[in-house]
């Protein structure tokens, strides 16, 4: 088994561990851009001590390039465990981060989630300047 058949994908509408890929309609060349990235946009994912995602990454391949770009991650380390066991805090982290880079080219955007029962999932998005 190669490592690309590990990674999970499906409709975000009808699949709750889909990471969901949020841009703006324009993008300008070479100005800024914020991408939202989140987990369980239309289906509520848990995050309990049990169940949770762990981190998610944010990949940009531009058009014609041979490699992506790792663009940033961000880990999600409060799922409600506390020294008196699982899910007996008050602190719970939420699956969303929003990522911010700037391109001089139009490509793919790869968000890779990481649910610590479910494995790795992808979703994907044009940019299009």
């Amino acid at each position: 088994m190669e490592f690309k058949d590990l990674l999970q994908t499906a409709d975000w509408k009808s699949e709750k561990h889909v990471p969901v890929i949020e841009l703006p309609e324009k993008v300008a060349k070479d100005e800024n851009i914020q991408v939202k990235v989140g987990v369980g946009k239309e289906i509520s994912h848990p995050n309990t001590t049990q169940h949770h995602i762990a981190w998610m990454e944010l990949y940009f391949h531009p058009e014609g390039e041979k490699n992506p770009y790792l663009i940033g991650r961000t880990e999600f380390t409060a799922h409600g465990s506390s020294v008196e066991g699982a899910d007996t805090s008050t602190v719970y982290t939420h699956h969303e981060a929003t990522f911010t880079f700037r391109t001089g080219k139009r490509g793919t955007l790869y968000a890779l989630s990481s649910c610590n029962i479910h494995g790795l999932w992808v979703g994907t998005a044009e940019l299009e300047l």
